[in-house]
């Protein structure tokens, strides 16, 4: 079926994201959103299972947050952030800072997560720096972590696993090592941390969920021991919270439940709720004051040119506002219960390694996809929008999704796999 002329004419200038353009299958027309639901152009509905990368927490379109936008767009859609501020980001960073654990108080506003962790990366290099310890100019970061595309972030992410292994050899090497799951892999840690403390600005960790590097989950004492290892070395801890904050693993920010307050944290994805591009690096006092100076050149010397949009910030406003005022947490409970109740069907299916569900997260992890366009053919035929990637099918639902849409999407997933779709050939 032909697209619409739009489309037709784009394709030949586009340039899809993590797509192979010689061999890539025409992607889908969207033209129109609602809910939990994608309005394609030839009138099939789909329901989205990711909530569009994992951002749409309130679903789409929701009127509270289009309300903002219109009314920030009628009295100022942006000015620059340098010598000036605004209304809606100094509430903003202030309503962060007291939702935030700690004394995560000083918010620095960017564009993406990909740069909210560069910026992390930054201070936590410059913080040492401006104390006059020089040296620390390393991270140590985990194996199945992903941070970003960026050249900074792609250097600490998974080395292995990781979409970045191609540029391995222009890339600033980090350390890159196991979690701390269990006694070996924490005494690895404390050798590495013992050896080449001296040479390591930060630690950098997802709580909870590795999200990207194939949503691996571990346990809140994985984020005890770094921070008692941080403190022991004397170095800073970041938690890359653009994934697992606002609620999707079942606290407002994952490192809650382990009741650990990192010197750093990022945030994007729902922070606007998926409506306009946002992203915040949050740090402690003691971090922010080692930038505190009468030399110029211990301040942070960077500013995205659409820093702290007043419209994100609208929209990061009224996403709070939905927080505070709905049950989305308790929403958060209720699906993740009826996921792991649904998505248990799928562990006596053939071709089936795990299947796992922590919050808002549900996934299924397959031995292989041997036919990844396949699969994902399969379940949009079943009218849904579900994105599997590397050995798992996963879903990140908004936390306004209905039961029985999320029904439809845990049916999916526990039918493409009955019937085959993961592999080259259907079973019998």
């Amino acid at each position: 079926m032909r697209g619409p002329q739009w489309m037709d004419n784009g394709m030949s200038h586009i340039w899809l994201p993590y797509t192979q353009m010689k061999t890539v299958l025409p992607p889908l027309p969207a033209v129109s959103t609602s809910g939990c639901d994608i309005h394609l152009a030839d009138g099939r509905v789909l329901t989205d299972g990711i909530a569009s990368w994992w951002t749409a927490c309130h679903g789409y379109n929701h009127p509270h947050i289009c309300d903002a936008v219109s009314a920030q767009l009628s009295r100022m859609p942006h000015v620059m952030f340098g010598g000036l501020v605004h209304e809606p980001a100094l509430t903003l960073a202030t309503r962060l800072a007291g939702m935030l654990p700690g004394d995560l108080e000083r918010v620095f506003f960017t564009d993406s997560g990909s740069v909210a962790v560069e910026v992390a990366i930054k201070i936590a290099i410059q913080y040492w720096i401006n104390r006059g310890v020089s040296g620390r100019n390393r991270l140590l970061a985990f194996r199945g972590g992903y941070h970003g595309d960026t050249l900074a972030t792609m250097a600490v992410c998974d080395p292995e696993e990781g979409m970045h292994a191609l540029f391995n050899g222009v890339l600033p090497q980090h350390y890159i090592v196991d979690l701390p799951r269990d006694q070996m892999t924490l005494q690895r840690l404390e050798s590495r941390l013992s050896e080449s403390g001296d040479e390591i600005a930060a630690i950098l960790v997802e709580p909870l969920i590795q999200g990207a590097g194939g949503m691996l989950f571990h346990d809140p004492m994985v984020l005890r021991h770094l921070r008692t290892l941080a403190d022991r070395y004397g170095i800073l801890l970041i938690f890359d919270e653009i994934f697992t904050g606002f609620g999707r693993t079942g606290t407002m920010f994952a490192c809650q439940q382990a009741d650990v307050v990192p010197d750093i944290m990022t945030l994007s994805k729902a922070l606007t709720a998926g409506t306009m591009p946002l992203a915040a690096t949050v740090t402690r006092t003691h971090v922010f004051e080692a930038f505190l100076s009468d030399n110029p050149l211990h301040a942070l010397m960077h500013g995205p040119t659409f820093m702290a949009n007043p419209l994100a910030c609208a929209c990061a406003n009224a996403s709070l506002d939905l927080f505070e005022t709905q049950p989305r947490l308790q929403q958060v409970r209720q699906i993740g219960a009826q996921m792991a109740h649904e998505l248990a069907a799928c562990r006596h299916l053939p071709n089936v390694r795990d299947v796992r569900v922590m919050g808002a997260v549900g996934v299924v992890e397959l031995e292989t996809i041997a036919d990844m366009n396949r699969l994902k053919a399969a379940l949009i035929a079943l009218g849904v929008w579900i994105r599997p990637f590397r050995t798992i099918i996963y879903l990140t639902p908004s936390f306004t999704i209905r039961p029985d849409e999320l029904s439809r999407l845990t049916d999916a997933i526990r039918r493409v796999i009955a019937q085959g779709a993961a592999g080259k050939e259907a079973a019998s």
